[in-house]
């Protein structure tokens, strides 16, 4: 930071300070008294009283960054292709661009990364200390903060900064951006709005929330829907919306709200529609009783592969306690889950998606069968030979089943 940039941003926080303005809630005020220290140093500095600004525009960029935003990551976050940022120590700062990660030219001061994190959980009324080493955030504009310390950390602060770029509305924009084809789309449509249940599974990074947004786009507008997540990440377009995250314990410890919790309250709001932004632990039994009650959903789950889905939410309520049993759980999501839409990601960071498996219902020793209705194929994904069960859905809600999966796929 050249010495006028340094000598303008100490102008300005001693005026904010002066004049108690909140940088976060009165940005408005604050860009426009940026503007005006500006406007008077260059003034000054034409007649010699202080050094010259190379660019007066790009020194206010500069310091509203750093005054309002969060300094040296901001025009990361500006940036709409790039997709995350992450800090593993302060002078490796990386982000993903369309999938790829590349390590940045950026390099912060250890002082300064934790002083940027302060900034981040100062809206959210999350902490990060000692006695809790981790924190899960949401920053005022949508993104998604993680953090670790040390001793949890060998050294350094961890920082992870997610961005949901919302480029899918709808199931039509995948399609237009290649990575789900027509044919599929069109089922997918006919699936959710005939009241299907939905899991969505995939790695990290596999465009799970994406999916689960363009999806909710085909729910019927009159439905009431409940979001229940471990923060705020789905953004969807619907009018009849009710969007709950969780909560950390106080500092006296108590007061915490787990997803556990909000599935259970979220049965009491009369919801049409139950969406859970990602299934991890014992929470899967909520949403299985939820699902098997009547309550039409979708939630996300990290998996390998269709089958490792259907796999891990048979394990999952487990966890719930002794008394859950495989022989309860098993045949609960065999009639509970209808579709598992598992996505990927490739080494080049294009995300498609790999395949749609059905759940016939029926169980075999155990063991949930399953049917293909859209598998990858050597030029992309192709129509199998399964069939989803509940025809009888699809034709209440006015679609051809056998229509929609006789058209031809390609993609």
């Amino acid at each position: 930071m050249t010495d006028g940039v340094g000598l303008v941003e100490d102008e300005v926080r001693e005026l904010i300070r002066r004049r108690g303005l909140d940088p976060v809630r009165d940005a408005g005020g604050v860009h426009a008294l940026i503007a005006e220290v500006v406007a008077d140093y260059d003034d000054r500095a034409l007649v010699g009283l202080v050094p010259s600004l190379s660019d007066p525009t790009h020194t206010a960029k500069l310091v509203h960054d750093a005054v309002v935003g969060l300094g040296p990551l901001q025009r990361y976050l500006d940036d709409p292709e790039i997709e995350e940022i992450w800090i593993n120590e302060p002078g490796k700062v990386f982000i993903a661009r369309s999938g790829r990660p590349e390590l940045t030219t950026t390099i912060l001061e250890a002082d300064q990364v934790q002083d940027l994190v302060e900034r981040m959980l100062r809206s959210s009324g999350r902490r990060l200390d000692l006695s809790t080493p981790f924190v899960d955030a949401a920053l005022p504009t949508g993104e998604r903060v993680h953090a670790v310390i040390p001793d949890v950390t060998r050294k350094h602060w961890a920082v992870n900064i997610r961005k949901y770029i919302a480029r899918a509305r709808r199931l039509s924009d995948l399609v237009a951006m290649g990575s789900l084809p027509a044919g599929a789309a069109a089922f997918l449509d006919a699936a959710v709005a005939s009241g299907l249940n939905v899991v969505v599974s995939g790695a990290t990074q596999a465009g799970k929330t994406t999916m689960v947004n363009a999806l909710a786009g085909s729910i019927p507008a009159h439905e009431h829907i409940i979001t229940c997540e471990e923060v705020f990440e789905l953004q969807l377009a619907a009018r009849d919306v009710v969007a709950m995250q969780c909560r950390q314990p106080n500092l006296e410890g108590t007061g915490e709200i787990r997803l556990r919790r909000l599935v259970k309250e979220a049965l009491r709001m009369r919801p049409d529609r139950l969406i859970i932004g990602e299934v991890r632990e014992a929470e899967a039994l909520d949403m299985l009783i939820a699902l098997n009650a009547g309550n039409p959903g979708m939630c996300t789950v990290h998996a390998n592969s269709a089958r490792e889905a259907v796999m891990k939410l048979c394990t999952l309520p487990l966890l719930a306690g002794e008394n859950v049993s495989a022989n309860f759980v098993i045949p609960t999501v065999a009639s509970a889950v209808d579709l598992v839409v598992h996505l990927s990601l490739d080494r080049l960071g294009r995300r498609r998606t790999e395949e749609i498996v059905a759940l016939t219902g029926r169980v075999e020793r155990e063991v949930i069968e399953t049917a293909e209705i859209f598998t990858r194929g050597p030029n992309g994904l192709i129509r199998a030979s399964g069939y989803p069960p509940h025809e009888e859905r699809f034709a209440r809600a006015g679609f051809d089943l056998r229509a929609l999966l006789a058209a031809p796929v390609h993609g």
